[in-house]
């Protein structure tokens, strides 16, 4: 039997007056997930019909998150076994990592699809599909370590007061998931600061394959030697005390959250994500240029510090620059929408992320606040970029 003809069979008990009418909302989110809805608009005026809608789009986010994810899952079994000094085979490393982070990755979608469903029921409306991709990115984005209640915790505060107060999927002024990670940093931070190494070695999850394992490991993460240093001359380390070149920074072997750190596994992302169009290409290229070109002028011109004098490259390569400017700076519902505003908009955040970075030692990690306080003035950006066009029509007009 097809999934066309089952969902046919038992849509009469969720719709009006069926027996499981009270789960309509629920219902009509997985129909309309799995099949193309066959419904057309009856407004008058033309109309564009076309089988990619906003879930499928994403959908696309969703695959072009999947290589991050892998990795990630990879080295969370990798830094724990380096951490105890223990040897383990490719598949018992991914295998550790898998089971690490599969319960942020449930947390993340239980409890935020468990809000979203109700308020679909509650407004008697359908449920919107925003949270396929935020629910996917929160278990990038947060340290491995981060206790699972406190990631439920944020992920229901950034649901409700950063999305579904506004209106829900397409009005919400932030990036969801960095909200997510905003709470977390603000009202935890001993576990956002960057400064302490993101390594389980507690044998929580996995197997420590009968030797004792250690109860805590601690230590800097790249960006964490460079924001703690007293000196600008400093080499960063990786986990065994080796000199990081940028090759291990494009690798991504190093502590870290979970998804950020491999570039090659952002780069198959930011390739899907270009070629089917779906985030524009104008902001993610001028994030790395105002990044670039920022970390250039202070190697050149900024203070006797190791944030400052940290070679531009690097800065780019490292924390979670390179997974920002790829997943979340191109967020089509908090990101500027003219094209010459994505320009703006993205060389702002690049350049933001740097100068905090450099200029505040107690945050080594400017990502996150870059773009969430360019989210605020995206809607400005595409103001004043509309008024000049108009301006510049005008002109045109008078001159004529």
């Amino acid at each position: 039997m097809k999934i066309n003809d089952i969902v046919e069979k038992i849509e009469p008990a969720f719709s009006e007056g069926g027996k499981f009418s009270a789960f309509h909302s629920l219902f009509d989110g997985f129909k309309t997930f799995l099949l193309v809805p066959n419904s057309t608009s009856k407004k008058l005026g033309a109309q564009i019909h076309d089988a990619t809608d906003s879930k499928r789009t994403m959908i696309l986010v969703v695959l072009a998150l999947v290589p991050a994810m892998l990795f990630g899952m990879y080295n969370v079994g990798y830094q724990h076994f380096l951490a105890i000094g223990q040897p383990a085979g490719f598949w018992e490393t991914f295998a550790f990592g898998l089971l690490a982070v599969l319960p942020y990755i449930l947390v993340s979608y239980i409890v935020g699809l468990g809000i979203e469903f109700t308020v679909a029921q509650w407004k008697h409306e359908e449920i919107q599909e925003g949270f396929l991709v935020t629910g996917f990115i929160i278990p990038l984005i947060v340290p491995i370590d981060t206790p699972l209640w406190m990631v439920g915790v944020a992920t229901a505060f950034a649901v409700i007061f950063a999305k579904e107060v506004f209106g829900g999927t397409g009005y919400n002024i932030f990036n969801v998931a960095l909200i997510t990670r905003a709470f977390l940093f603000f009202a935890y931070p001993t576990k956002m600061s960057g400064d302490q190494v993101f390594v389980r070695t507690d044998g929580t999850w996995g197997w420590s394959g009968g030797q004792q394992v250690v109860d805590a490991y601690s230590g800097a993460t790249p960006l964490g030697q460079i924001g703690t240093a007293n000196t600008a001359d400093i080499t960063i380390h990786n986990i065994v005390g080796e000199p990081m070149k940028f090759i291990d920074a494009l690798n991504g072997l190093y502590p870290g959250s979970v998804g950020e750190t491999c570039v090659w596994a952002i780069l198959i992302g930011a390739c899907l994500l270009l070629l089917t169009g779906v985030a524009s290409w104008k902001t993610m290229l001028s994030v790395f240029v105002g990044g670039g070109l920022t970390a250039y002028l202070f190697n050149a011109f900024g203070p006797d510090t190791a944030a400052a004098q940290l070679p531009w490259h690097m800065h780019l390569v490292l924390g979670g620059f390179c997974f920002g400017a790829v997943f979340m700076a191109t967020d089509p519902v908090t990101s500027a929408r003219t094209e010459t505003g994505k320009y703006i908009y993205g060389f702002l955040i690049g350049m933001m992320a740097i100068v905090i970075r450099v200029l505040n030692p107690g945050y080594p990690e400017g990502m996150m606040l870059a773009i969430l306080f360019m989210n605020a003035f995206a809607p400005l950006i595409d103001y004043c970029v509309v008024q000049c066009n108009i301006s510049r029509r005008q002109k045109r007009v008078l001159q004529k």
